[in-house]
Formats: structure tokens, C-alpha cells, sequence
């Protein structure tokens, strides 16, 4: 696991920004707590999208409404 923090700096709608305070709130968590659950997203989704900006595969193997799947042959 990662031992170092960085900052992401999000510019959001404030009507927006109020809504998801709101959910955070109506789940007993605070922003900074989903956020934190997020990351494994965004951990996901680099880890989805950098062999292709590698060129380690096309995108036509790419396979986005599949779930799970990052590539199609991983879907079969």
C-alpha cells in the first residue's frame, strides 16, 4: 500500500458539491471518507487505460461496458 499522499484538488458545480455532501452525510461518512473509497477507482482505471498509452494493446480490445473486463479477451 501506498506510504505517501498526494492532494487532488477537484473544481465541482457547488449544487453539485451539495448533493454529494448530502449522500456522504445520509451514509454516516464524511466527503474525505468516499472520496478515500474512490481511490481504488481511479486506481483501477490507471491501471486500465496505461498499456494503452504504452501501446501494449489496441483499443479495439478494449472492452469499457463490459464491468470488469479491461479487455475483450478477458471477457470470454
Amino acid at each position: 500500500m501506498e506510504t505517501k499522499t498526494a492532494r487532488l484538488t477537484l473544481l465541482i458545480d457547488p449544487v453539485k458539491k451539495k448533493t454529494f455532501e448530502e449522500l456522504c452525510a445520509a451514509q454516516d461518512l464524511t466527503p474525505s471518507q468516499v472520496v478515500r473509497q474512490m481511490s481504488a477507482t481511479i486506481w483501477n482505471f490507471t491501471a486500465w487505460i496505461t498499456p494503452l498509452k504504452a501501446g501494449l494493446v489496441q483499443p479495439e480490445q478494449y472492452a469499457p461496458s463490459e464491468g470488469n473486463c479491461r479487455f475483450l479477451d478477458e471477457c470470454a
